[in-house]
């Protein structure tokens, strides 16, 4: 794994280049074109998986899922839609790190005991609304729940990492750029490979997968599945699951690897 160089944003000919490769590249959908903007941006991925190191997975493992948020984004991007590129792919990004350390680290870091105050507090956001005719206070769910609002705000805040995003949640992007809904960068359906022309990142890299793997693979991000319910279907471990889906992002980061040195 290499560090890659951060471009300079001052400088308005970069800037330029990069806004007309990626105005030709939603026209043309060239491979070789987003290999290049692929290349171009692996410093955001830098930059965001080490936001994630000390979390309790392995720096390598943030890294390959970080790529793979990129690669998701530089095939949704739309230049026409008023922001930058950067913009719309750190949070792009940001999903796919979260979702992925949501299902690593709820089982590794977080006590059941704030695991069940979590579900607790959901449960109360949507009973107190109706109680209260408004939305409801912290203080007002700790003492619906019995707790003090300290335990309360701590939980909400380790919460933060494993919650789901929705999809009509707009990000704040810099001063003058237009907001960006999450459906805009992971398509209307979920961040699945099914709304992305991944097609020959995806040909070669599944033809390394064993049988297993494919099925996970399909489980996983066709259909969106968590790893717990995976495990589940398959008759396997958690562990196991998550094992595999290491193996098969090693894979896929193994041929984006070969992009950036073509």
């Amino acid at each position: 794994m290499t560090t890659n160089k951060k471009p300079d944003k001052n400088d308005k000919e970069y800037k330029e280049e990069i806004k007309r490769k990626f105005e030709e590249y939603y026209e043309t959908r060239d491979k070789n074109l987003r290999d290049e903007l692929i290349e171009e941006h692996m410093y955001i991925v830098d930059i965001l998986s080490n936001k994630y190191v000390g979390k309790g997975i392995e720096k390598e493992d943030l890294y390959q899922v970080a790529s793979l948020g990129l690669i998701f984004a530089v095939e949704r991007f739309d230049p026409n839609k008023g922001y930058e590129f950067s913009s719309f792919a750190t949070p792009t990004i940001m999903g796919e790190l979260k979702r992925y350390f949501r299902d690593k680290g709820w089982v590794i870091r977080v006590p059941r005991r704030i695991q069940n105050l979590y579900k607790k507090i959901n449960n109360a956001k949507k009973v107190l609304p109706q109680e209260l005719q408004r939305t409801p206070t912290v203080k007002d769910i700790a003492d619906y729940l019995g707790e003090d609002e300290e335990t309360i705000l701590e939980t909400m805040e380790a919460s933060k990492v494993y919650s789901p995003q929705s999809l009509d949640m707009k990000y704040q992007v810099q001063k003058g750029e237009n907001s960006i809904d999450l459906a805009d960068m992971i398509g209307e359906e979920d961040r699945n490979f099914d709304s992305v022309e991944l097609s020959d990142l995806i040909d070669k890299s599944t033809a390394r997968l064993n049988e297993l793997e494919k099925e996970i693979l399909q489980l996983r991000y066709y259909e969106g599945r968590t790893q717990i319910d995976i495990a589940e279907t398959l008759d396997i471990s958690q562990m196991t699951v998550s094992r595999i889906e290491k193996k098969i992002l090693q894979k896929f980061t193994l041929e984006l690897e070969k992009m950036e040195t073509m």
